[in-house]
């Protein structure tokens, strides 16, 4: 390795702990802006809540309640109700990472119907006259204000359990995949560098074209040959050994057709003493 490649190298993993630093930070920082809002947006909601429930039972005592106070205080539930079960339906889908249609039907009923009463109520609270268009406002701000809070912190919920792409938080819930094993090829090898077939010396011998001059083989390839014709004669000699090698269009040398035989020379003595293989 020259110095210019090392220097580039550790030049390029400073960057990457750099990068990694970066990352970091930002997560942290998201994280602490997300609880900031988070906290906002959940009293926002309680708040329009509430001033949205205690005018519903104000309309409620002005509409034939008004003897019950328990009664007027309960009626606004049979509607604020339905938001809420809505609402945490639709948190429980986004944790899962799924829609409910029902919980936004739930939630889009309530949150609807809430803010059409107040509205409506403003007319029957003001007696006689015209109402002021600011009343109607007033009104329907603290439910329209919690229906909003609730659809930002779920948007935020979304983000939080199934971050975009690119996000520090996505690229550390996403679990490496095996690598893939590709075939090699032989244009992808620096020039120099020794390759080994993957298949049997038998096979790659049985693989190589017929036709033009026959190829020279390695040692392994001729003492795989030279096994096979032990099994299929029970012997071996150095004509039988030729003609094998001369059968899958290979070429053999006196210098190794003698390398070969004393190789197989153990295995061509304990073949003569356990007479040819008949099967």
């Amino acid at each position: 390795m020259t110095l210019s490649t090392f220097t580039h190298q550790a030049h390029q993993a400073h960057h990457g702990d750099e990068e990694r630093l970066a990352m970091t930070k930002q997560a942290t920082i998201e994280r602490y802006a997300l609880v900031a809002a988070g906290v906002v947006i959940v009293a926002l909601t309680i708040g329009g809540f509430w001033l949205s429930y205690a005018h519903l039972a104000e309309v409620a005592g002005h509409h034939g309640l008004r003897s019950s106070p328990a009664r007027r205080w309960t009626w606004p539930a049979t509607l604020d109700a339905f938001i809420v079960a809505g609402e945490l339906l639709m948190l429980r889908a986004g944790l899962r990472r799924v829609t409910d249609g029902w919980a936004i039907a739930l939630t889009a009923t309530g949150s609807v119907g809430s803010i059409a009463l107040n509205v409506a109520g403003v007319s029957g609270t003001g007696g006689s006259g015209t109402v002021p268009l600011l009343d109607y406002v007033v009104a329907a701000v603290p439910p329209t204000a919690a229906l909003l809070a609730f659809g930002v912190l779920m948007r935020q919920i979304h983000q939080l359990v199934d971050p975009p792409a690119g996000h520090p938080d996505a690229a550390r819930d996403q679990v490496p995949e095996p690598p893939v094993t590709a075939p090699v090829q032989l244009t992808d090898l620096p020039v120099g560098v020794p390759v080994r077939s993957a298949n049997p010396p038998c096979e790659v011998a049985k693989s190589k074209p017929r036709g033009g001059r026959p190829a020279k083989a390695t040692v392994e390839e001729l003492v795989e040959i030279g096994r096979h014709a032990i099994a299929e004669h029970g012997t071996l000699s150095r004509s039988l050994l030729r003609k094998a090698v001369k059968d899958r269009d290979l070429t053999i040398s006196s210098e190794r057709q003698t390398e070969v035989m004393d190789i197989l020379r153990p295995e061509i003595e304990a073949a003569a003493k356990t007479g040819p293989d008949s099967g």
